[in-house]
């Protein structure tokens, strides 16, 4: 047996003997997700100790060094503990923008005092983030924002309004860009800070989607004191630290596809639909555009794994983040579209326990803003033209 097989029997056991039954089945909604977090309220016991289980073993991140939290696991290994954790059915023990973002941000840019001071809480589920980038007037044109940050002394004094913030009225603390240099070209003179929510002079207001849910938020700085050990990377260089980031962000929007959890198409629509004399899907359209789907999926799940290897390998093209972010946001508006279908009339119910509340329906409303958020589908394309084609400019 190799070595590689031993880990996978090893991990298979410990999966077997630790995640919950509860933490097998499907997610029901978003609800079931956890975010960890000061202001979290675990759904379950069994929630609650499926996230301390693997937490304690590193596994929330998997990759990060033992020493700030993580499993310190190879590649191989980590490919290995998805794989279980989806041959089992496993829920993902913790959501969380500090792992997608933040966190590969710090392990790059970040001092030591900053990696040790935030890193393992985000590992634990102990703080939950808010990303502090797009404002009113600097969306896809980022560079743009106006939020201030003025040096005084030991600390900075932060004002200004960022937009669209996701889930800012629940996080504990916020990454955060900010003009530090007000006579500098537009994507110099911007610093990277993070700073506590709870802060003084920090305010939230919910934004409702058509989902009728209020995932964004409108955040408020009025006079932030911001210690300036808060500073991630070097005065007024924050713009390196911010593309370095998005090419996280926009690789966690297109790998959130993943339908671990998530009830089968096929199983749906079979449930919805029925089947014909041969026990296939009766409506055979439907059944075409299901198997097209998953076909798509199974490819793009491998495009994914293919773009952690050559991340770690140091063979990446940065600029496929944005092809990993097109992608993975069209293929999951087409999940919520054949969802739709495979409901039928269903799942256009609203309200009531029958259908969760209008899951389905609030779900595939949201999923319109995937192809906005982290970068508008056309920034992408125009990315992908440009650094991996390299197509001329029009």
């Amino acid at each position: 047996m190799t070595v590689i097989e031993s880990f996978r029997t090893e991990v298979r056991a410990w999966l077997e003997s630790n995640c919950p039954a509860e933490m097998r089945q499907p997610m029901r909604s978003e609800a079931d997700m956890c975010w960890g977090g000061r202001k979290w309220t675990f759904q379950s016991d069994a929630q609650r100790v499926w996230l301390q289980r693997m937490a304690e073993r590193g596994w929330t991140v998997a990759q990060w060094p033992r020493e700030y939290g993580g499993g310190g696991l190879s590649a191989d290994e980590a490919r290995v503990l998805r794989n279980e954790m989806r041959a089992l059915g496993c829920r993902s023990p913790l959501e969380s923008f500090g792992i997608w973002m933040l966190g590969p941000a710090l392990l790059r840019f970040g001092t030591e005092q900053q990696k040790r001071e935030h890193l393992p809480p985000i590992a634990r589920g102990e703080i939950r983030w808010c990303q502090g980038y797009s404002e009113p007037n600097a969306g896809s044109d980022l560079a743009s924002l106006q939020t201030r940050a003025e040096e005084r002394g030991d600390h900075f004094v932060v004002n200004g309004q960022k937009v669209w913030t996701s889930y800012a009225d629940k996080a504990d603390w916020i990454f955060c860009l900010v003009r530090s240099d007000t006579g500098a070209r537009k994507h110099t003179g911007i610093s990277f800070l993070l700073f506590d929510m709870a802060s003084p002079g920090v305010s939230t207001r919910p934004i409702t989607l058509i989902s009728g849910a209020s995932p964004f938020c409108e955040t408020f700085f009025d006079d932030v004191v911001v210690p300036r050990r808060n500073l991630v990377g070097d005065l007024h260089a924050g713009w390196t630290v911010a593309k370095y980031l998005l090419t996280h962000e926009r690789t966690m929007i297109g790998g959130s596809l993943d339908s671990r959890g998530v009830p089968a198409l096929g199983q749906v629509a079979a449930r919805s639909i029925g089947l014909d004399d041969t026990g296939r899907l009766a409506d055979p359209m439907l059944r075409s555009q299901i198997a097209t789907f998953e076909i798509d999926e199974a490819a793009f799940r491998l495009a994914l794994e293919r773009a952690g290897d050559q991340a770690k390998a140091g063979q990446a093209n940065p600029a496929f983040s944005s092809v990993l972010k097109y992608y993975g946001s069209e293929l999951n508006k087409r999940r919520n579209e054949l969802m739709m279908s495979a409901l039928g009339a269903d799942g256009l119910e609203w309200e009531g326990a029958r259908s969760r509340e209008g899951a389905a329906a609030r779900a595939w409303l949201r999923s319109k803003a995937n192809s906005i958020e982290g970068g508008t589908s056309e920034v992408q394309l125009n990315i992908v033209s440009k650094r991996i084609l390299a197509l001329p400019d029009a």
